[in-house]
């Protein structure tokens, strides 16, 4: 059994044979969808100027032969590699190499991961790839080769309950992992160097009981936090201090759409890159919610809400925050809205079929 301190931090030095290919010079827009029942990724051509996706791969996953709960994704911060989880057994991390002139996917290897991860999510370097494990209540580090292959976990930290995001803070000082269970955030320091997590429990934020703290994001700024409750479908707003890593709340608010009655059940959030508007995902009513940012304070307004894919768990804002693409676990389809640029009101543009069972969406500007 893999534990926290078996494998040393040598492994982050370790250098593999294969290396990736140089760039080639390219300026377009691609989206990865990440499907869970048909254990492949669409990938999408995007037009920026008109909101257009052209289909021009399905990448199918190597070694799976059953699908899991969900299918994670993350891209490296070089744009060099895009990270899928898998979560059925063996539980795999697979890696794949992302043409620059294309966009499209070669596999390149699959690394272990320590359960079934409910979220992955690269380090600010690249080099190391954090994980969290709803089912098995615990989060975990895993070096990155050189050849973007997942190595064997190098810590398998247990937490409280439901372990669901599990990010690094801007600066990479901090990793900070949500416990939807167990209504916390727990932080860890992180050793960039060594590839090494130490908990802190002074980071330790505690949540209204039965919220079940879900996503989090930090505002493109860093000042900020936007944390989204499972449960209770609220976003709460929180000051974020970079020297100490700790959470001051400022601000919680409803992410549900007027006379919703029904059992909340919210999914996701992402925040323009200039940090001007926010949303929400929201599985009850299937809607995604629009907020507006107050740039001195960093609370929010509601600008409204709109129907969108049922079951919506996954959406991404392409990286010139005009336009944002959500996926339906139940519909099997992406659905891709034009955001205001004054208002941040959405406005659909088009509907595609995807996989089965969609539940991740990233965008990624190339090269």
């Amino acid at each position: 059994m893999i534990t926290s301190g078996t494998i040393m931090a040598a492994t982050f030095v370790l250098a593999a044979a294969v290396t990736l290919a140089p760039r080639t010079v390219s300026a377009e827009t691609f989206a990865y969808v990440g499907n869970a029942d048909s254990n492949d990724i669409s990938v999408f051509k995007f037009d920026a100027t008109t909101g257009e996706m052209t289909l021009v791969q399905t990448a199918a996953f190597t070694g799976v032969e059953k699908p899991g709960s969900s299918t994670p994704l993350a891209i490296s911060p070089d744009k060099r590699v895009l990270v899928a989880g898998v979560r059925s057994q063996p539980y795999l991390a697979e890696s794949f190499a992302i043409d620059a002139k294309t966009g499209q996917l070669t596999h390149l290897g699959n690394g272990p991961l320590a359960d079934s991860m409910a979220n992955i999510a690269f380090d600010r370097t690249g080099k190391a790839l954090f994980s969290a494990s709803y089912g098995g209540n615990k989060v975990a580090v895993n070096a990155v080769q050189a050849n973007g292959v997942v190595a064997v976990p190098s810590q398998v930290i247990p937490t409280g309950l439901n372990a669901h995001a599990f990010l690094p803070s801007p600066d990479n000082r901090f990793v900070f992992a949500t416990n939807l269970g167990s209504d916390q955030v727990l932080g860890f320091a992180f050793d960039a160097a060594t590839g090494t997590l130490t908990a802190k429990d002074a980071l330790t934020v505690k949540t209204p009981e039965k919220s079940g703290p879900r996503h989090f994001i930090f505002h493109p700024n860093g000042k900020f936090i936007y944390l989204l409750h499972e449960l209770n479908a609220d976003l709460a707003v929180y000051a974020y201090d970079a020297d100490k890593g700790t959470w001051r709340e400022q601000q919680r608010i409803t992410t549900l759409p007027p006379g919703f009655t029904g059992k909340p059940w919210a999914a996701d959030l992402h925040a323009t890159p200039d940090g001007t508007f926010l949303y929400t995902s929201e599985r009850g009513s299937n809607t995604l919610a629009a907020f507006k940012i107050d740039a001195a304070s960093g609370r929010v307004t509601v600008i409204g809400s709109v129907p969108t894919e049922t079951q919506p768990r996954g959406f991404a804002i392409d990286p010139t925050g005009r336009t944002l693409a959500a996926v339906g676990e139940v519909s099997n389809g992406m659905t891709v809205y034009r955001i205001d640029a004054t208002s941040g009101a959405l406005e659909k543009v088009k509907s595609y079929a995807v996989g089965k069972k969609p539940n991740w969406v990233e965008f990624v500007s190339l090269p």
